[in-house]
């Protein structure tokens, strides 16, 4: 009795130039997705993995995320949203000090400072930031999250956007648009007259259109831009003309002086969409947090300097790792010497499903971020390797409307040696650079294995 086949075959794990010399060959073989799980994680996965909580309380924590329902209900001044008083400056990503800070950060909290009136001079800025005599905090810690350097400060005014399902509120501020911006570091003259502009008129215009259209279903509008071509991180496009065309006819009747005004400078600015939509995810994976045992990621930020993850089950810590330079396409003479490590807290759209996880949605992203339309369709695919979900609502037509992968699983991630695909743009790394590009970065592993370890061992 023999247990082989009658006709030889083959199966092949990894090791690709041998199944290609066996098809050369025309030898039948199977070949078997395998990646080895990352390093110096085994006795922290098998933990996880075997704690009876866990499988209970990702369910109830995916639950929450997927049955989320944002929805954008005012724009309000930071001071009145977030109580956010004089001389405290929110940020991006996890905590870090001035003296960390890199170059983009230290401009766009320069720029925040003069906005302020609490310094007349660049020079007396950075004073005031070097000696400690302002307070810095992430805005994830306030409910907030923020774009690139993301720094908000009390006059700045916020998209307030509420889930409708669980009752949390989530904040973001708005959008500037591109080139010279103070969420790219720059400081100048220009961003800071923009900066006053948007809460003398941009702001109060759109409170008082909200005011008129009542609650707008992010959720809705979301899902139907997904099946126009955006991700929802690096496009907006189809999102912006959506969100755009909600507004148009309440901000005619309520802000008739400035109506044409904003509606120029919100259509001239493709990203515009990108804040409320960064507000709706968080209000979304905030949904998720508390629940003890779960390895669900409800946050992935970056402030230049680390990327941090923060799990459900472990609370408001930050478990981080450096963080990298994306790889991608560069504007005019820019090129990778000119670029800061990644920065921002726009990964709570990759947390939430969005961005790099839809790329099979937007193929047209490929011509902002590099690669070809497959890179952008096998990301998407192997994100569905790390999640514990498909979203209900976020669909992809080219995938036959499968839900985007969502609710990042931090023991996945260690067992298949896949880290979450995140598309950004890229900051100048000296201040008042601004954008040099866009492309893709992967985060930190060291992150997700320390965040692994803490929901293993520590009590």
């Amino acid at each position: 009795m023999t247990l082989l086949p009658a006709d030889p075959h083959v199966i092949t794990v990894g090791a690709d130039l041998l199944g290609e010399a066996l098809d050369a060959q025309a030898v039948p073989r199977t070949p078997v997705e395998w990646r080895p799980p990352l390093r110096g994680t085994a006795a922290a996965l098998a933990r996880v993995l075997a704690d009876p909580r866990r499988s209970a309380a990702n369910e109830l924590a995916v639950g929450r995320l997927l049955s989320a329902r944002p929805q954008l209900v005012g724009v309000r001044p930071a001071a009145d949203a977030l109580g956010l008083e004089r001389g405290t400056f929110l940020h991006a990503g996890p905590p870090i000090t001035w003296e960390r800070a890199s170059g983009p950060m230290r401009g766009a909290l320069i720029g925040a400072v003069l906005l302020e009136d609490m310094a007349a001079t660049e020079e007396e800025a950075r004073r005031l930031l070097a000696g400690g005599r302002v307070r810095l905090d992430p805005c994830h810690h306030h409910g907030a999250v923020g774009p690139m350097a993301g720094v908000v400060s009390p006059s700045m005014w916020m998209f307030e956007v509420r889930d409708a399902e669980h009752g949390g509120t989530a904040y973001c501020s708005l959008n500037e648009g591109l080139g010279k911006v103070l969420r790219y570091g720059a400081y100048g003259p220009e961003v800071l007259e923009r900066l006053r502009w948007m809460g003398s008129v941009l702001g109060p215009s759109l409170r008082d259109a909200l005011r008129v259209t009542g609650p707008i279903d992010l959720r809705g509008l979301i899902a139907q831009a997904l099946q126009m071509g955006d991700e929802l991180h690096n496009r907006n496009r189809a999102a912006t003309s959506l969100f755009l065309r909600e507004l148009a006819p309440a901000l005619v009747e309520a802000a008739p002086a400035h109506a044409a005004q904003v509606l120029r400078f919100a259509g001239g600015n493709d990203h515009f969409f990108l804040n409320p939509a960064m507000a709706a995810a968080k209000v979304s994976t905030d949904a998720a947090r508390g629940v003890p045992g779960s390895s669900l990621v409800v946050a992935m930020a970056r402030n230049g300097t680390d990327f941090g993850v923060q799990l459900s089950g472990l609370g408001d810590r930050w478990f981080t790792g450096p963080a990298g330079v994306p790889d991608g396409l560069y504007l005019g003479a820019y090129g990778p010497a000119d670029a800061n490590p990644d920065i921002g807290d726009s990964t709570i759209t990759e947390t939430s499903g969005l961005g790099g996880f839809a790329m099979a949605a937007a193929p047209a992203i490929v011509k902002f971020v590099g690669g070809e339309v497959g890179d952008a369709i096998t990301a998407t695919r192997s994100m569905y390797e790390i999640t514990l979900a498909e979203h209900p609502a976020y669909q992809i037509p080219g995938l036959g409307f499968r839900g985007t992968p969502v609710g990042i699983d931090v023991a996945l991630v260690a067992r298949t040696g896949l880290l979450p695909v995140v598309n950004t743009g890229i900051a100048g790394r000296v201040a008042g650079t601004g954008q040099v590009g866009a492309g893709l970065v992967s985060p930190p592993a060291e992150a997700f294995i320390a965040a692994l370890n803490a929901l293993a061992f520590d009590k």
